[in-house]
């Protein structure tokens, strides 16, 4: 399975059966993760974590704080796709596999500025 990212016209395809979404919250300053996998039924959460908690970030009761992160495996059905929204008020998203990461600037090779990037599992 591959990914596909699309933003204002552009896609890009990523050789990826899974990935880690990165982003900081926009008023606490902190990072939150997530753990996809790329399915035929669509993507897959599999794991989130967030390091610290308030202002809209707070962890579920499941949570279980492992070094500093409150880590939890949200339960939900495969989604046809996810939207990243960019309110440029916290840095772009971030996306994680083989051990590096890149700013979706990065892998589309141009700004994405305040475009709504759509990931989905590619066909």
């Amino acid at each position: 399975m591959s990914l596909c990212l699309a933003s204002a016209g552009v896609v890009k395809m990523l050789s990826v059966a899974a990935f880690t979404l990165v982003w900081t919250h926009s008023i606490e300053k902190t990072d939150w993760q997530e753990d996809w996998r790329v399915t035929s039924a669509g993507l897959q959460l599999a794991q989130a974590r967030v390091k610290g908690f308030g202002a809209g970030m707070e962890p579920p009761p499941e949570a279980l704080l492992d070094d500093g992160w409150f880590q939890w495996r949200p339960v939900r059905a495969p989604m046809p796709e996810v939207l990243l929204a960019n309110s440029g008020a916290a840095g772009e998203w971030r996306l994680c596999s083989g051990g590096s990461c890149h700013t979706l600037s990065e892998i589309f090779g141009h700004p994405v500025g305040m475009n709504v990037t759509t990931m989905r599992a590619c066909p």
